[in-house]
């Protein structure tokens, strides 16, 4: 993964500020989780964790692939690091999908 991001070392940050990174994280994990029980209903699938995976595709559509076409519109960036990112991306956003399906309910 360094290897293929080193294109975004002259941008890049010489450090991360954690705090923040932290707060970012949880209040981004708690809107996304707000965003699955809104659309639970609607969502395919006859139980939670198809109902999760459906959703973690949905994201990672709107979240990863349109980042990734941005990009790779915008920036000269190897194809090899977009794709990994697609990739990964797509694991990450199916693993919190299937949290979501197996751990969430809407209420009433």
């Amino acid at each position: 993964a360094r290897r293929l991001y080193e294109v975004y070392k002259p941008i890049a940050r010489a450090s991360v500020n954690a705090p923040a990174g932290i707060a970012i994280d949880l209040v981004y994990g708690f809107v996304m989780a707000g965003v699955f029980l809104l659309l639970y209903p609607s969502l395919p699938g006859a139980s939670g964790l198809l109902k999760g995976l459906s959703y973690g595709l949905l994201v990672w559509f709107f979240r990863v692939v349109m980042s990734v076409a941005s990009t790779w519109m915008m920036f000269q960036v190897p194809a090899a690091a977009l794709a990994y990112t697609l990739v990964t991306g797509l694991g990450e956003m199916l693993v919190l999908g299937a949290f979501y399906g197996l751990t969430l309910r809407p209420s009433g």
